[in-house]
């Protein structure tokens, strides 16, 4: 029987997750990250999952080793003028690199979690993640910086399971999370308030400066602000200017403090630069193959072109333009339903 680590989180999914591998024959072993003080809630639901599912289940304390690899590249991408995305940096460095590592002393050969995807081998053998049957709630996007040791060891169930199905299962079994809401905010910053979080952490807002325009190029002034942290490419509201149309956020400069703002037309780009990249059912991007691409998590498939400016950095180049293009979030590439490979966006 062969042992498998499930990373239980406290919620439905993951729960689910650690009965159906149960089901299924193996020795299962439910452990949780304690990632933050306060977090300890979820710490004692996926406990009393386990006790009500007869599995052992364990505490790893990783609270300094996220904060340093997660926390810290998050205040530090915004103060920068980027939009990180915290789960994409935590999941292959923390779920599937300290916590794993910390797991390994309880004998498990297997990790699974309660992500919706699924894990596909692929004819040239690399592995891969295809998207879950729910695209709704498919979860690929935020997984593409996995390496192929780390999907070889995985196993991610709830890929072929659609969400009603999923809450089905947990109240037909009476699990204590039965009813628990999914969790929409980032996990560390539960009331949504980023800027206040960062403001706290980090004790400002980034460079305070000017709102700008530029129309006939010419730049002018159209109001001001206490710290660019507080916006992102594509926002709309809460900008507390008023020019008697709508306008959006296109461009950030964090070292001079100027927020550019314009029509929707300045938000849709044809091409992005991206780095830091990682390959997953190909060795290296085609030059001249047309993959399908996200730059957003939410964001539809659009058809797109690469091309290498250097080992580590691609230009993508979309058939139509593409909204809201923002650094610090990722470009992930897709051939039909499977992930190619991905990249930070520039």
């Amino acid at each position: 029987m062969k042992k498998v680590i499930v990373g239980m989180s406290g919620g439905v999914d993951s729960s689910v997750t650690a009965y159906l591998l149960k089901e299924q024959g193996y020795e299962v072993i439910g452990a949780t990250m304690l990632t933050r003080d306060g977090a300890e809630g979820e710490c004692r639901d996926a406990r009393l999952v386990a006790d009500h599912l007869g599995i052992a289940h364990h505490v790893i304390d990783l609270r300094k080793e996220f904060r340093d690899m997660v926390i810290e590249h998050f205040i530090s991408s915004y103060l920068a003028g980027k939009t990180p995305n915290p789960c994409i940096v935590c999941n292959p460095l923390l779920k599937w690199g300290a916590f794993y590592d910390a797991c390994k002393g309880l004998g498990a050969e297997l990790f699974a979690t309660g992500h919706y995807a699924r894990i596909c081998q692929l004819e040239n053998g690399r592995f891969s993640l295809q998207n879950a049957s729910s695209l709704q709630k498919d979860q690929t996007y935020v997984l593409w910086r996995l390496s192929q040791e780390q999907l070889a060891r995985t196993l991610m169930p709830l890929g072929t399971y659609e969400k009603a199905q999923v809450r089905e299962i947990a109240e037909q079994l009476q699990l204590p999370v039965a009813k628990k809401k999914d969790s929409q905010d980032i996990c560390f910053i539960p009331d949504g308030d980023y800027a206040g979080f960062i403001r706290r952490e980090a004790g400002h807002l980034g460079k305070s400066g000017h709102f700008v325009m530029e129309e006939d190029g010419e730049r002018k002034v159209v109001g001001s602000h206490e710290g660019t942290v507080q916006y992102t490419i594509g926002q709309r509201k809460g900008l507390g200017v008023a020019v008697g149309r709508p306008v959006y956020v296109y461009k950030i400069e964090p070292e001079t403090g100027q927020v550019f703002l314009g029509d929707h037309d300045r938000l849709m780009k044809k091409s992005l630069i991206a780095s830091d990249l990682n390959y997953m059912g190909e060795g290296r991007f085609a030059e001249g193959k047309v993959y399908l691409a996200k730059t957003r998590y939410t964001q539809k498939m659009s058809p797109c072109r690469v091309t290498y400016l250097a080992e580590d950095q691609i230009r993508v180049d979309f058939e139509e333009p593409v909204r809201a293009i923002t650094p610090g979030q990722s470009v992930v590439l897709y051939t039909d339903d499977w992930i190619a490979g991905g990249g930070v966006i520039e």
